[in-house]
């Protein structure tokens, strides 16, 4: 498959497939002509990359988590432990997410009152 191809399957511009490759997140098979070949395999993995980047894991960790995926098998429990401990941080971002969407709220409903209350004594 083409970078373009691959680019639409993913839903990425080429550009940041590039950059994947560049910062040794993907590593891509090249023809005869040296152009890029993406396999199918390569599209969950992209995936895969752009989940990790979206809930916040440092390109440097996703940087080791990729060369330990391409060592092989023997790699896997030190992939679950970075794996675990990226979950470790995403549950802590979701409780301080929590509590800030919980002080807006406070501050919408405190406005509403206040509105509400304004109205009524302007009538």
């Amino acid at each position: 498959m083409k970078i373009g191809e691959i680019a639409n399957k993913t839903n990425l511009p080429a550009s940041t497939l590039r950059y994947y490759e560049k910062k040794g997140l993907l590593k891509v098979d090249r023809d005869k002509n040296g152009r890029r070949y993406y396999k199918e395999s390569d599209i969950e993995w992209i995936k895969f990359i752009r989940r990790l980047k979206e809930t916040g894991m440092l390109i440097k960790d996703i940087q080791h988590y990729s060369e330990l995926r391409y060592v092989g098998s023997i790699t896997m429990p030190e992939r679950l432990q970075i794996l675990q401990l990226h979950r470790n941080y995403v549950l802590e971002q979701q409780l301080k997410w929590t509590e800030y969407l919980q002080n807006l709220d406070d501050k919408i409903e405190f406005y509403q009152q206040s509105i509400k209350n304004t109205t009524k004594h302007n009538l």
